[in-house]
């Protein structure tokens, strides 16, 4: 058999569905069916317009918050804690017992941190001069 290795910036989406799709078979074989949910909170002005969201997921018992955004005119607001709470709600009622949440952001450490999570891995120079901080809380 001769084998072929190609590295890209823009693969064929369907073969980037087929990883996760054979990854997922593997894993579901291995260690049971995540459950994996997406979990989705947003924040809407009278227009409608979105001024803040969190975009994350819940597998195998636990939240996974991917990204949250709040609008530099909201920030300061207590809104990350309001939607992490909403999030956090959401996981506790489909049965999850953790979350977890990376940032390289200090104003967002401080945030996560004042919501109850705590460090548990840090990348240094993740962006160079940062850190990027790992942080999870039981729910």
């Amino acid at each position: 058999m001769t084998l072929s290795l190609t590295v890209t910036d823009s693969a064929d989406p369907a073969d980037v569905e087929a990883i996760g799709r054979e990854l997922t078979a593997f894993n579901d074989a291995d260690v049971g069916p995540s459950g994996r949910r997406p979990v989705v909170v947003l924040v809407r002005d009278e227009a409608g317009a979105l001024k803040a969201g969190v975009s994350g997921y819940t597998a195998w018992g636990w939240l996974y918050v991917q990204w949250l955004f709040v609008a530099p005119d909201l920030r300061g607001q207590q809104m990350a804690a309001k939607m992490l709470t909403a999030a956090e709600d959401e996981a506790r009622r489909r049965g999850c017992h953790g979350a977890f949440i990376d940032t390289f952001n200090p104003a967002a450490e401080t945030a996560y941190r004042r919501q109850g999570y705590e460090i548990f891995g840090e990348l240094p120079d993740f962006p160079p001069g940062r850190r990027r901080l790992f942080l999870q809380k039981t729910l």
